[in-house]
């Protein structure tokens, strides 16, 4: 969870040891883009996902490897944050981080003058997380999510706005959400528990 109060852990202990890790905000979009890579079987996934998080050249199982690959995805990854909208809780998916790579790119620039390619290796998950869900509605991220979340109004002579906003919808409908990936990580992880 992220405080204001706690420094972000950046280690992990394996076998009784301390490993750093790297949670920069790049590598966990890799780590994204792997688990949806078919090209490789669930066991390779896991292999190559250690690599990544896990800055050490000393050999284990695979085991020990998925076991550290779990805790991290369930520890730092993966939080429940709905989108941190404030839609009364829905559970709606409004926005995906690869389809959106430049929205956010973009509305990182203009909220923070952060550019996210020059922030690449360095700004950790969390603080990505952070900063995102405090764009404002301005960012034209913000504005594609606002076009994903709104209503179709309703009532007489709304004809001409239902049908422009139902166009916006078509034009920025998601391919593939969130939470879909996180179900399948949850499966890939029962999978290979098993």
């Amino acid at each position: 969870m992220f405080t204001l109060t706690d420094q972000l852990e950046d280690e992990i202990e394996i076998e009784g040891k301390i490993y750093p890790l790297d949670l920069a905000f790049d590598t966990v979009l890799r780590f994204f883009d792997l688990m949806d890579d078919e090209t490789f079987f669930d066991h390779e996934k896991i292999n190559i996902a250690f690599k990544m998080f896990v800055d050490t050249d000393d050999e284990f199982d695979f085991n020990t490897k998925y076991r550290a690959v779990k805790t991290i995805v369930e520890t730092f990854i993966i939080r429940d944050e709905s989108n941190d909208s404030d839609d009364g809780g829905t559970s709606k998916q409004l926005y995906d981080l690869k389809q959106d790579a430049e929205y956010i790119y973009a509305s990182f620039l203009q909220e923070y003058g952060i550019d996210l390619i020059d922030q690449q290796g360095k700004l950790r998950w969390e603080k990505f997380l952070a900063l995102l869900s405090g764009l404002r509605d301005n960012t034209r991220f913000k504005e594609i999510v606002g076009i994903r979340a709104a209503e179709l109004p309703r009532g007489k002579g709304m004809e001409e706005e239902r049908k422009r906003l139902r166009k916006l919808k078509r034009i920025y409908a998601l391919k593939k959400d969130q939470k879909t990936k996180e179900a399948e990580l949850d499966a890939m992880f029962n999978m290979l528990a098993g």
